[in-house]
């Protein structure tokens, strides 16, 4: 029954020890590992002695169960200073560390020395093996050396709890658990059960809190869950919280960067009203809700830190988040620097942008008058059919029913300038004509519209805006086009007549019908309104009539006004 407990007692230590074996890293200190390589040993010595059949098997045995014993409090007690953040010099560690194994060496004794048994028997009882011993010093010596183990332990242990924020209180109370087990399961190993030693229950028990102990330690050690590359004194701050926004840890970097963090318990729940919580909460919840938000910036005294936030995994398991912080001032202001030389050289391009473009409107507009003063009979047409055409379009955005762009507007609006360049090619004899056209030369004058399209085509071919040439380029050919078919110079139909076309078709008529001609008096509002709607459905897009309507309010208000300005320049 006795070798049955020990063996369950050594297959769950090995499995502890397989465990431990699967979540190292090279981070973790030798004592955690050589605490999950004694136990087992030490274990394997308690399987061997309760099989024992005499002296000399026993102590055999025996010498193996005190490996555990010699060595384990010392490892366990260098375990806490480590997570305590207590540093012990290395004369200091390696001089316990002899202690203990000149301890050993008198275990080794046994049988042929009275340092630590004076003498021992052999006898075999109900419940198997046993030992009948008469205790040395250095026995003494052990248990003293056990119980001061024990003191420095459970004195580091309450001194962090009180005084360390940034020891886990978790990690404490698991740590004094596991002392408590370890030293009071030896000194009433054998009162429970006879002939049963507790000692390796309180081992088993130890690994287990030991890997609870390693589990949150993995998460508190910041270097450890940060790339390796990354020194704790280095210029890069990492601050790490839990899933339930516990704080877990912060480098010293981190906190020259953030002050507050020295104020922060580690596992206390970060205060969403107070700094720096209540901006870290912000930021998780952003980065939870888009992975790609993940970075910030924090601004603290004519600094600004770049905050990289990332997932925290503790092995494959996410257990939080984790912001790499990293002095980002000098790239900041470089790049203010250039976003306002940007911004500056941005206006300066616009303006003279605009210059250049307000350059060769103008010139566009004085090229096609210097045209139009060839033709004595049109004197102001290039205006005012622009202006026309201004008005048009004011009504047809007012629904934009046909959905057109702001820049289509604005380049049919500039392209009316040019309908009649073509007349450049037309002979003087037929363009200055003061009367009107024969059939012969009438059929000269329509090539007005071809040849203007090719001039218009010369002069925007090298320039950027294509769609502007389009619109140009469409007006001046095919503003003398009808819907019905009847038009020139190719008689294009309906909708296969471009737009802008149609729209300008209105506007020359109309002011062709209210201004005077050489060849004819102005014609009255009511008239030329009479033969524009007539024409709707045959010379003009039918669709275009109510916006025609809306706008002969203003077209009659224009016209009368340049009546007026050119009677006061003849008084």
């Amino acid at each position: 029954m006795i070798f049955g407990f020990y063996l369950i007692l050594f297959i769950i230590s090995i499995i502890m020890t397989m465990i431990y074996a699967v979540m190292w890293h090279k981070h973790f200190s030798v004592h955690y590992t050589l605490i999950f390589t004694i136990i087992p040993i030490s274990l394997l010595g308690y399987m061997f002695f309760a099989q024992s059949d005499d002296l000399a098997s026993a102590l055999i045995s025996l010498k193996i169960i005190y490996i555990g014993g010699a060595f384990l409090q010392l490892f366990l007690m260098l375990s806490v200073f480590r997570v305590c953040n207590i540093e012990l010099k290395k004369s200091v560690t390696i001089s316990l560390i002899a202690c203990s194994l000149l301890i050993y060496l008198s275990v080794l004794s046994i049988g042929y020395s009275p340092m630590f048994y004076k003498s021992v028997s052999f006898e075999t009882a109900s419940y198997g093996a046993h030992l009948i011993k008469e205790y040395g010093f250095v026995h003494t010596l052990f248990l003293v050396v056990v119980i001061m183990y024990f003191l420095y332990s459970i004195s580091s242990i309450v001194y962090s709890y009180f005084h360390k924020p940034d020891v886990s209180n978790h990690i404490i109370v698991l740590l004094c658990i596991t002392e408590v087990i370890s030293v009071i399961s030896y000194f009433i190993s054998k009162s429970i059960l006879p002939g049963i030693d507790i000692t390796p229950l309180a081992y088993v028990i130890s690994q287990v809190l030991f890997l609870l102990i390693i589990r949150r330690m993995s998460l508190y050690d910041v270097s450890d869950s940060a790339i390796d590359s990354i020194e704790q004194t280095g210029d890069t701050g990492i601050v790490s919280i839990d899933l339930n926004y516990r704080y877990i840890g912060s480098n010293e970097t981190a906190k020259s960067m953030i002050p507050e963090l020295y104020e922060i318990r580690v596992d206390s729940v970060l205060d969403p009203e107070k700094e720096p919580g209540k901006q870290l909460i912000a930021w998780i919840e952003t980065f939870k809700k888009d992975e790609n938000n993940d970075k910030f910036y924090l601004k603290r005294d004519n600094k600004t830190y770049l905050m990289d936030i990332n997932d925290l995994y503790n092995g494959e398991k996410k257990r939080g988040y984790q912001f790499i912080m990293t002095d980002d001032t000098k790239n900041q202001e470089y790049i203010a620097l250039i976003n306002n030389y940007n911004t500056n050289l941005q206006k300066e391009v616009e303006e003279k942008t605009a210059h250049i473009k307000e350059m060769s409107d103008r010139l566009i507009l004085d090229m096609a008058i210097m045209v139009e003063k060839r033709d004595n009979s049109t004197g102001g047409h290039i205006r005012r059919t622009a202006e026309c055409v201004r008005i048009l379009m004011d009504e047809i955005m007012k629904d934009n029913s046909f959905g057109f762009s702001k820049e289509f507007c604005r380049n049919i609006i500039k392209a009316a300038p040019m309908h009649d360049l073509g007349k450049i090619a037309v002979d003087d004899e037929i363009l200055r004509k003061p009367g009107r056209f024969t059939p012969e030369e009438f059929e000269k004058m329509k090539k007005h519209a071809a040849e203007g399209a090719r001039i218009v085509h010369e002069i925007l071919k090298d320039t950027d805006d294509s769609f502007f040439h389009q619109i140009a380029e469409n007006i001046a050919h095919y503003h003398h086009e009808r819907w019905d078919g009847s038009g020139y110079p190719c008689g294009l139909k309906g909708i296969n007549i471009p737009i802008e076309a149609r729209i300008m078709a209105i506007a020359d008529v109309y002011d062709a019908l209210v201004s005077k001609r050489v060849y004819k008096e102005k014609m009255s509002f009511e008239k030329a309104d009479s033969i524009i709607m007539e024409g709707m459905g045959k010379h003009f897009d039918k669709r275009l009539e109510p916006y025609y309507l809306k706008a002969r309010p203003r077209l009659e208000a224009y016209y009368t006004e340049q009546e007026n300005s050119e009677e006061d320049i003849k008084e």
